[in-house]
C-alpha cells in the first residue's frame, strides 16, 4: 500500500466516522419533532420485534408533532403501546388509523443533559478521528522502515493526514455547536 492509498483510505474512514456521528445526532432529542427519534422503537409484529419504520409511515405534522400511519389497521394499538413504553417519555394519541405523537417541551435540566450527551458523542467522534490518524501515521512509518517510502514522503503524508484530521475535527465541532443551539432553543 502506498502513502497515497493510505491517505485516501484514512480520509474515507474519517468521512464514515462523520456520517455515523451525524446519524447519532439525529437520534438525540431536541425541542423539535424528528421522525428519526422513533428509530429505536420496536413493535411486536406477529411475534417478532421489528423497527417502527417497517410497520408504519412516519412523518411530521408540525415542528412539535410526529404522525405515525400504520400500514395495517390492527397495528395501531401495538404501535401506540410501544411508543408509550419507550424511554422517550412520549404520549401518543390515536385518531382513527392515525397516531399523533406530540413532543413535550424539554425542561431546562433535560436540555442541559442533552447538551452534555451531544458533547460526549462529539468527543467520542474526535477520538475515533485521532485514532485513524495515528493508525495511518504508524502505517506510513512502517513503509519508511521497510524502505517502501522515503522520509520526505513520510513528512508530506503526515502533514496531509494532519490537515484532513483538523478539517474533520472542525466539522465535528460545528455539528456539536449546531446541535447544542438546536437543543437550547426554546
Amino acid at each position: 500500500m502506498t502513502t497515497a492509498e493510505i491517505k485516501k483510505t484514512t480520509e474515507t474512514k474519517m468521512d464514515q466516522t462523520i456520517a455515523a456521528f451525524t446519524h447519532n445526532l439525529t437520534k438525540i432529542r431536541t425541542g423539535r419533532a424528528n421522525p428519526a427519534l422513533l428509530d429505536t422503537i420496536h413493535v411486536d409484529y406477529y411475534g417478532s420485534m421489528v423497527p417502527l419504520s417497517q410497520v408504519a409511515n412516519l412523518s411530521l405534522i408540525d415542528s412539535r408533532t410526529i404522525s405515525v400511519q400504520p400500514w395495517e389497521k390492527g397495528m395501531g394499538a401495538k404501535i401506540e403501546k410501544a411508543i408509550r413504553e419507550s424511554e422517550l417519555g412520549l404520549n401518543p394519541a390515536s385518531m382513527g388509523d392515525l397516531i399523533r405523537v406530540p413532543m413535550p417541551p424539554m425542561s431546562e435540566e433535560r436540555r442541559k443533559e442533552m447538551t452534555k450527551l451531544v458533547r460526549h458523542e462529539g468527543e467520542n467522534a474526535k477520538i475515533a478521528i485521532r485514532n485513524l490518524r495515528r493508525d495511518a501515521n504508524e502505517h506510513i512509518k512502517k513503509l519508511v522502515k521497510d524502505k517502501l517510502a522515503s522520509e520526505d514522503d513520510q513528512k508530506r503524508s503526515e502533514n496531509d493526514i494532519q490537515k484532513v484530521t483538523d478539517r474533520h475535527i472542525v466539522t465535528i465541532d460545528q455539528l456539536v455547536a449546531g446541535k447544542e443551539q438546536e437543543i437550547m432553543a426554546v
